[in-house]
């Protein structure tokens, strides 16, 4: 199947916390036999900032936006399956609707949520938002999380099908590495600064940075450079996908915090868990629903409810039990959560729905 995508970017992991999931995802679909073009805009300096490893599973197209955007249209509709994602970050909105033009005969269309609380809040909250009346239109829709919640509210807004293709484990990309000294601390956490998280990251981290004075935090990420930091934090900046097996395996945990949409919605575990199994890193999440559908909690993955329960974590547990629980962690992820299985379980998804079309078409014919 020849498939054309309209991501936020492929080739970069500046202000874009997709891409391990794009690349993880689109390169074992490659290997299932599917070709791939994905094509993202120039924007917000991503093109300055690669970091991608050498990209032969897809041919990436960077189009300049807008005047180039007829162009990629013209191109996708040669395709078996065009994708937009939600957040390219450009013409998002116009997108949503002229892909759904490209439809034919042999071209379907899927939209694919690399947010779904953060969609579903806008047309929830504006019943005249112009993606509301899109959504029954498209063929198919995919969400990289939410689980029932998300794939409910999606089917009561008139989409045909709703499928949650999780984040996963390339283990090609994320694996245990020698630890490097200048990421050697007690908690590391790696997260952009941004509204819908930062009350989490007050509460989960710096808060622990503040009751645990005698230990050491690593903080990576854009936008932190104007917060006062405890100072037992140290700021580390941008942290490229070509750090993070160092950092996951230099840290002696790490930590995960969700946005707050994300902690809402539940079932929505982000690439940096996945990243940090795959390191064998000892991680500790903050609680949300959803959280034993992935990892055993205890044995898998450390849960906090609050910056006490993260502070005990690091007071209690030795390092050869963290490291005994990353282990389990990447043993699990390895097994059941790899982005193999991710693109097998997309493949199965469209299969099943072209099933379903098929005797359906089969049935209205038989009755003609």
């Amino acid at each position: 199947m020849r498939i054309f995508v309209f991501g936020s970017s492929l080739t970069s992991s500046y202000w874009n916390g997709a891409a391990t999931y794009y690349r993880g995802i689109y390169k074992n679909l490659h290997r299932l036999g599917h070709s791939i073009t994905f094509a993202e805009p120039d924007i917000y300096k991503r093109q300055q900032n690669q970091d991608s490893e050498e990209i032969d599973y897809a041919a990436v197209l960077v189009y300049q936006t807008p005047r180039e955007l007829n162009r990629m249209l013209a191109e996708a509709s040669n395709a078996d399956l065009i994708i937009k994602h939600s957040g390219v970050g450009a013409d998002d909105e116009w997108l949503e609707t002229k892909v759904l033009c490209c439809r034919s005969a042999r071209t379907k269309v899927a939209f694919w949520d690399v947010d779904a609380p953060a969609t579903l809040a806008r047309v929830q909250q504006n019943p005249s938002d112009s993606f509301r009346e899109l959504i029954p239109r498209y063929d198919f829709i995919f969400t990289y999380g939410g689980g029932l919640p998300v794939v409910q509210q999606y089917r009561g807004l008139g989409a045909k099908n709703c499928f949650p293709i999780y984040n996963g484990l390339d283990p090609d990309t994320h694996y245990p590495v020698s630890p490097d000294r200048n990421f050697v601390c007690d908690l590391a956490f790696v997260g952009h600064r941004l509204p819908d998280r930062e009350n989490r990251v007050d509460e989960f981290f710096f808060a622990a940075a503040e009751l645990a004075p005698e230990l050491s935090f690593v903080l990576g990420g854009e936008g932190w450079s104007s917060r006062t930091l405890p100072r037992s934090v140290r700021w580390i900046g941008h942290v490229s996908s070509t750090n993070h097996n160092r950092i996951n395996c230099s840290a002696r945990m790490v930590l995960n915090i969700n946005r707050q949409s994300m902690a809402e919605v539940g079932f929505s575990p982000p690439t940096r868990v996945f990243e940090a199994a795959g390191a064998g890193a000892c991680v500790i999440t903050d609680a949300w629903a959803g959280i034993d559908h992935f990892f055993t909690p205890k044995k898998e993955i450390l849960v906090a409810s609050s910056a006490h329960d993260v502070v005990r974590y690091l007071r209690e547990i030795s390092t050869p039990q963290g490291q005994k629980i990353g282990a389990a962690m990447r043993t699990r992820a390895l097994r059941d959560h790899t982005y193999n299985l991710r693109a097998l379980e997309f493949q199965a998804a469209m299969q099943a729905i072209d099933e379903i079309t098929s005797e359906t078409a089969s049935l209205t014919h038989s009755h003609v």
